[in-house]
């Protein structure tokens, strides 16, 4: 993202064309971290104000100005229609960030043939907290520099990930993108076998989200595997040991998972195909 002069993190202008869960909690984010809201405009056909004094507007009425980042932050579905709509205000050579879920850089750029810079990123709901994962895939016009500056104002909503082959996007979403939801999953359960052998439903929720944020935490701090640190903590004959050999019988929990994203990969790839109609 190009920047002003003695700017090191946000760009000239940001036009979010859309700006639905995803969108909001981005741009909810950056303004958290300092972004100025006089230079963001969301596009709603609903009008829907986003607060937070960034104006909001139903469509487009001018030409953006240069050096403004647009973000597409709409249904894919919506594609070939909100590019007609917006692409005569677009200005010559925009640059483009789209977090459309399953729209390849290929099908962007036939849409936004005009396009100096297209990028796509996938970001989880984490990000709100500065506690996400962002993938990215370089399309035209993404250089090495253009790269490291994006990186730099994504690192504020968490890790930042750039792939080589946009042939893995589906399965990188799979595992950050769904990821959040089947770790819900993980502690939910946690939090129902813990009432299961007799403790209070709430204590148990509070404890198992605890225990859950705790260790991820520990994970990422330790230069341990997650595997070395679950064998670490678990003494012959002891109770974790007891219950890890439950979980680690026959492989299944690993089965278990590796089932789940390639669901969720596969019906990326279905998604993507409905996208191009």
């Amino acid at each position: 993202m190009e920047r002003p002069e003695g700017d090191p993190l946000w760009p000239e202008r940001l036009l979010f064309v859309g700006c639905g869960n995803m969108a909001g909690a981005i741009l909810s984010r950056w303004l958290d971290c300092g972004l100025p809201p006089y230079r963001v405009q969301v596009v709603r056909p609903s009008g829907k104000p986003f607060g937070r004094d960034v104006e909001v507007v139903t469509h487009l009425e001018a030409t953006v100005t240069a050096g403004t980042w647009i973000v597409l932050g709409f249904k894919p579905q919506q594609l070939s229609q909100v590019a007609a709509e917006i692409g005569p205000f677009l200005g010559h050579h925009p640059r483009l960030l789209s977090i459309l879920a399953g729209v390849p850089v290929a099908q962007l750029e036939q849409c936004f043939p005009d396009a100096a810079a297209i990028v796509r990123c996938m970001p989880n709901l984490p990000v709100r907290t500065g506690q996400g994962v962002s993938l990215f895939y370089p399309g035209r016009g993404i250089g090495v520099a253009l790269q490291e500056s994006i990186s730099i104002t994504f690192r504020l909503l968490g890790l930042v990930e750039w792939l080589d082959d946009e042939a893995l996007f589906d399965a990188a979403t799979a595992l950050s993108g769904c990821g959040p939801a089947f770790v819900y999953r993980f502690i939910d359960a946690l939090a129902k076998a813990g009432a299961a052998l007799g403790l209070d439903p709430a204590m148990a929720a509070r404890m198992a989200q605890a225990t859950v944020a705790g260790a991820s935490i520990s994970a990422v701090q330790s230069d341990a595997s997650p595997d070395a640190m679950a064998d670490a903590v678990a003494s012959k004959g002891g109770m974790t040991r007891q219950g890890l050999d439950v979980l680690d019988e026959d492989a299944a929990l690993n089965a278990l998972i590796e089932r789940t994203l390639r669901a969720a990969r596969d019906r990326g790839a279905e998604l993507a195909r409905l996208a191009k109609g």
